[in-house]
């Protein structure tokens, strides 16, 4: 499994539901719970497009 390099996402809220968002592989993003870092992830494939 690549090693992802996680973010706090700029869209997350303050009231502690927040994701972390990693795009450090090329063509990858993974998203992760910032409360269950062990838990789950998704992962897909980066286009051009942004998440709005």
């Amino acid at each position: 499994m690549p090693q992802f390099e996680f973010a706090k996402s700029s869209h997350s809220s303050g009231n502690g539901e927040c994701v972390e968002v990693a795009r450090n592989i090329p063509g990858t993003v993974a998203v992760r719970d910032s409360k269950d870092v062990d838990g789950s992830l998704v992962v897909g494939q980066r286009t051009g497009r942004a998440l709005h």
